[in-house]
């Protein structure tokens, strides 16, 4: 009973941002570039980029959406061994030279690599250092920030997501923390269910559960 009211809580949340939200007229962001980079958490897995949250806001606050998400994609490791691509430490310098925003949602796969290896925590801390130095220095003008992992109950999530806030904090970067914020029930396996791409996903949205976040990450852009 409990998970019922849960989810229509949040039914009623996410119809009640969507009828909130700013339009395009209204937008101070309108006409300015956002990039957004990452991994699957950007490409969206199996799904149009066009159902994401960031695309879906960028959208209403009539932004130009540029997405440089790979599936598989870590902020340390290169994984084009394993068809995944580059990492987005080596990545971003492939993006276009004119952004006004720059989002970074990524570090569920670093995660997965570190688990409870200190080396691979600490090349994370040093790629994720290099990464933020990069962007600041690619785009001087921008806004910069960037979007952690969920909560996901795994080894590497939790250093992973701290390590994020750290270094950005270092940077003086801000961080949407979607592990403590988000209001994405990422260990409840009946909101799996509803707003996962598969009951037993950890990382990827359907649309619905995108839906979810739309006030959520419009009112963080507007707050950069």
């Amino acid at each position: 009973m409990k998970r019922i009211i849960l989810v229509l809580a949040l039914c009623a949340g996410a119809l009640s941002a969507m009828a909130q939200q700013t339009s395009p007229e209204e937008s101070p962001l309108k006409g300015k570039v956002i990039c957004v980079i990452g991994d699957s958490y950007v490409r969206n897995h199996r799904r149009p980029v066009s159902e994401t949250w960031h695309s879906k806001v960028a959208e209403r606050l009539g932004m130009t959406y540029r997405n440089y998400g790979r599936n598989g994609g870590c902020i340390a490791f290169d994984r084009s061994r394993e068809g995944f691509g580059k990492s987005i430490l080596q990545r971003y310098k492939e993006m276009t030279d004119t952004a006004d925003y720059v989002l970074v949602i990524a570090g569920h796969n670093d995660a997965e690599k570190i688990k409870t290896s200190s080396d691979s925590l600490q090349l994370l801390r040093d790629s994720l250092d290099a990464l933020c130095r990069g962007l600041i220095q690619k785009y001087p003008r921008a806004k910069i920030a960037f979007v952690t992992p969920w909560n996901v109950p795994r080894p590497g999530f939790q250093e992973t997501i701290r390590t994020i806030l750290e270094v950005c904090a270092e940077h003086s970067i801000p961080v949407l923390n979607a592990a403590a914020t988000s209001g994405i029930h990422v260990r409840d396996e009946q909101f799996r269910r509803i707003y996962f791409q598969a009951p037993n996903d950890t990382a990827h949205l359907n649309a619905e559960g995108h839906d979810l976040l739309l006030r959520w990450g419009e009112s963080f852009l507007l707050g950069l």
